[in-house]
């Protein structure tokens, strides 16, 4: 078994952060095949795998989360703690904090146009973490 975290910048606000690179980078060693874990650190991101394509991530994706979890609805969470990202919680709940792709022969199990990535979905820029996990 092995542990890595990934730690990057995010521009928050529904960024999404294609992570195949720093992923392979991480396993490119594993020779048989295997899983690979990948878990997000903190309450308004998520993991997903999607086309990394302009229309998918900049507007389609966007979009959709807008018309399920409007930002500009009322969230009692922001009514407690006096903040403006009740829907960042309630979006990235929906989606999840963890993946497991498999693995063959140092590689992702992937198809061509299938990237794994990280939304942030808070208000505001982060450092994200994504912790993963081979096992194989």
């Amino acid at each position: 078994m092995k542990r890595f975290i990934l730690e990057f910048a995010t521009d928050g606000g529904g960024d999404i952060v294609n992570l195949n690179k720093m992923v392979a980078e991480q396993i490119r060693d594993q020779a048989g095949d295997g899983v690979v874990h990948l878990f997000a650190i903190g309450s308004t991101a998520a993991l997903t795998t999607i086309e990394f394509e302009p229309g998918l991530v900049k507007h389609d994706f966007r979009a959709v989360m807008q018309r399920l979890v409007p930002d500009d609805d009322h969230y009692e969470h922001e009514a407690t703690w006096n903040d403006d990202n009740g829907h960042s919680h309630v979006r990235a709940s929906l989606i999840g904090p963890s993946l497991l792709v498999p693995i063959h022969k140092g590689s992702l199990v992937i198809g061509e146009y299938q990237q794994v990535v990280l939304i942030d979905f808070d208000t505001r820029p982060r450092r994200r973490k994504v912790v993963g996990t081979v096992m194989g």
